[in-house]
């Protein structure tokens, strides 16, 4: 069981160390509770913040502050673990063991 979890991950590192901007996201934890369950696509990001296109408009939401499901690929990932510069990002999440 231990080597499928890991091996997950991996995985899941790996997805997150590529492109985010396009994917579908939802928050499904936040610091802030007006962010909590904001769904849509990503569109955009900085080192602290992801814009997220929702049926509403256009929504900055920090990273630190949120857990984000990326369901397309049934990732689940802490925002204080994607905090980066997106080509940063690679480095970071790959030197992780």
């Amino acid at each position: 069981m231990k080597s499928t979890a890991s091996a997950d991950r991996k995985r899941s590192r790996a997805n997150l160390a590529g492109e985010i901007i396009g994917l579908r996201v939802w928050i499904a934890d936040s610091d802030c509770k007006d962010l909590l369950g904001i769904e849509g696509k990503v569109v955009d990001e900085t080192r602290n913040t992801f814009l997220v296109r929702t049926r509403t408009g256009v929504k900055r939401v920090s990273k630190a502050a949120c857990k984000f499901v990326f369901p397309v690929d049934g990732i689940v990932a802490e925002g204080k673990d994607l905090v980066a510069r997106p080509e940063d990002r690679t480095k970071k999440l790959c030197a992780r063991r």
